[in-house]
């Protein structure tokens, strides 16, 4: 109904009080103001400015037009340029899902580097475990995955990079029966406590349990902290990332003992889909580092 144009005019005759003075403002001889006016006044059937001697003043429908087209010329200005900014490569949000095997700690100084460097763009953190980061690559809800873990179940369009492996430790509670074992357990010993496992959070890729004896019951939790809870209190037992254990390990909270089978180790990398290379995942991906900084800042 309106052009930016018919707008531009509204508010600046608005400001400046008189079609002389928007006409200049504007490049534009007064009739042609004056004309644009009386246009867009005919449209909306109402009087937008009260004409005086050599001013103009706004009738109340025309202090609601101006407040309304200054909102339409602040959209419309967005809508320009967020375009351009995505045609050059801008996204609005950049989506990192980060396995519950990643130190925590290192996730603020993450954010906080993002922002000052990326202020208008939005990151969006989700917390995965196992197959879950896989899964939410794959389903786009993902830009990068942070400390994925296992092979990589699936195709198309993806890089990763290595962040060495992730060993395991079996810890029980120091009250717990097998804390008092001086012989390596073996896997009939273990299948009579329960399995503390974390629930794998894939929604279409299958789901998979890391450390788990025949016919064993299991306690399911939804993340390493929780699972360290129960731990500590004796109501199972489980093998948990070395990194995340040691520290309990020598406080006494958790008493480490060996296995006769020992738990595989776990490859860990960084992965992301290469279509949705915006100059913030980009920059992610340059600030991330190598495969030596990774392993150092994220998985010890």
């Amino acid at each position: 109904m309106f052009s930016y144009n018919d707008l531009q005019v509204i508010d600046v005759v608005a400001r400046r009080g008189s079609f002389s003075a928007a006409a200049e403002e504007l490049h534009k001889v007064p009739s042609a103001i004056s004309y644009t006016v009386r246009l867009i006044e005919e449209r909306l059937a109402v009087e937008l400015f009260v004409r005086l001697h050599r001013q103009v003043k706004l009738t109340p429908a025309g202090e609601y037009f101006v407040e309304e087209a200054r909102k339409l010329i602040k959209q419309m200005d967005t809508i320009k340029y967020q375009t351009q900014r995505v045609a050059n490569g801008w996204s609005e949000n950049v989506s990192v899902a980060l396995d519950t095997v990643v130190r925590q700690s290192r996730v603020n100084t993450l954010v906080r580097d993002f922002y000052l460097h990326f202020p208008d763009v939005e990151l969006h953190l989700t917390m995965e475990v196992f197959n879950g980061v896989w899964d939410a690559l794959a389903d786009g809800r993902a830009d990068i995955a942070i400390g994925a873990t296992a092979a990589v179940p699936i195709g198309g369009s993806f890089d990763y990079r290595d962040m060495g492996v992730l060993t395991w430790k079996f810890v029980v509670s120091p009250d717990h029966p097998l804390a008092m074992a001086t012989h390596p357990l073996e896997p009939s010993e273990l299948a009579q406590y329960p399995a503390i496992c974390l629930e794998d959070t894939s929604r279409t890729l299958p789901k998979r349990t890391t450390w788990l004896m025949d016919n064993q019951r299991r306690i399911m939790v939804p993340s390493w902290h929780s699972a360290f809870q129960c731990l500590q209190a004796g109501l199972g037992i489980s093998v948990v990332p070395s990194h995340m254990a040691i520290s309990k390990i020598e406080s006494g909270e958790l008493v480490e003992k060996e296995l006769a089978v020992k738990p595989s180790m776990s490859p860990c990398c960084l992965a992301w889909n290469t279509e949705t290379l915006s100059p913030a995942v980009s920059w992610l991906l340059d600030y991330l580092g190598d495969s030596e900084q990774l392993h150092h800042e994220w998985m010890r």
